[in-house]
């Protein structure tokens, strides 16, 4: 079967993988839909770990449910891409996003577990997810995004009334501008560098205004609107000194971007204004199944920010795309059957 993987840097080459089978349980999907995350970008920049099928958001098709029972062929489903150990504390809990092996075996974020960026794929049983059958296979793919962004925005835990900023107008940032507007926000903008992305998060109605980061008086007009809560999608250091310089005192601010470095930052200012600061990484189980559930309900619209559906042939393409920092594509999703 046809799997695109890592070669180098900025790099992919289409390959022949071994179709798997069923082994320890695994379900063995047909994937149908395959979601071009912001991590697997890093991935795509760095050039490593050369080898890696990527693709840890997806719809997929059962093939042979494995240990699931409840599952049978043509089932369609999604999964957590995760693989925590169900027995420490953090696992007891419903946290799975601490685990200490959560992030071990991950499917399309490690080399032993190929992702979507294939055609069919094998899941750990207990982290699939049979979903309803009025969920499209695109807004199936879009779960996985959707719950890291609902996660952010319950930590933020945002009042009625609030003003929020969002940096960094990405899918994870439009989709917490979306979640911040639903939890009662009355003012969100988007600061990004990118002005066709900026304009796209307020012609799509998920931002009220967006900001150049690239302004020389950016941050002064930032300031000026006193935010009570800053997520940060983006990870640098410019971004996250930003998110210190402008929200207000005893605000708080969530940190869901990545940095693949060290960054210096002024934590004086946090200090000083009495911050309160979160990591948010990934989800729970309770928060994916919640944005499937949303989804089902209709209401959340995630569709209208997926600007293009590729072939496996054209990854690489769609990937520079969404690196190239002019393009207004928001979310690329992959159908390796095209």
């Amino acid at each position: 079967m046809k799997a695109v993987a890592i070669k180098g840097k900025r790099k992919f080459e289409l390959k022949e993988l071994e179709e798997p089978i069923s082994m320890e349980g695994k379900v063995i999907v047909d994937v149908v839909k395959t979601g071009i995350c912001g991590s697997d970008l890093h991935y795509f920049e760095s050039g490593i770990p050369v080898g890696l099928v990527m693709g840890h958001e997806f719809c997929g098709i059962v093939k042979d449910p494995g240990a699931r029972k409840d599952l049978k062929p043509n089932d369609r489903i999604t999964a957590l891409p995760i693989s925590p150990c169900g027995k420490c504390e953090a696992c007891q809990k419903g946290n799975v996003q601490y685990c200490k092996e959560t992030w071990n075996a991950a499917l399309g974020l490690s080399l032993e577990n190929p992702g979507g960026l294939t055609q069919t794929i094998a899941i750990r049983p207990d982290m699939v997810i049979k979903v309803p059958d009025n969920i499209t296979d695109n807004e199936v793919a879009l779960v996985e995004p959707t719950a890291v962004a609902l996660h952010a925005i319950n930590l933020a835990q945002i009042s009625i009334g609030q003003k929020v900023l969002i940096i960094g107008g990405g899918i994870i940032g439009l989709l917490s501008a979306m979640f911040a507007k639903k939890d009662g926000a009355s003012f969100v903008a988007v600061s990004e560098t990118n002005p066709n992305r900026g304009q796209k998060a307020v012609s799509l109605n998920v931002a009220d205004k967006w900001f150049d980061a690239k302004e020389e008086n950016c941050l002064v007009s930032l300031a000026q609107e006193n935010f009570d809560c800053v997520i940060d999608c983006s990870g640098n250091a410019s971004a996250v000194s930003t998110a210190l310089a402008v929200v207000k005192n005893g605000g708080t601010i969530v940190l869901v971007g990545v940095a693949t470095e060290n960054i210096s930052i002024p934590t004086v200012l946090a200090v000083m204004k009495e911050l309160t600061m979160k990591g948010a990484i990934a989800y729970t189980k309770e928060e994916f199944e919640t944005c499937i559930d949303l989804l089902s309900l209709k209401e959340i619209e995630v569709t209208k920010f997926i600007d293009d559906i590729v072939s496996l042939e054209e990854v690489e393409n769609a990937f520079k795309r969404l690196t190239n920092g002019k393009d207004a594509a928001i979310k690329i999703l992959v159908d390796p059957k095209k």
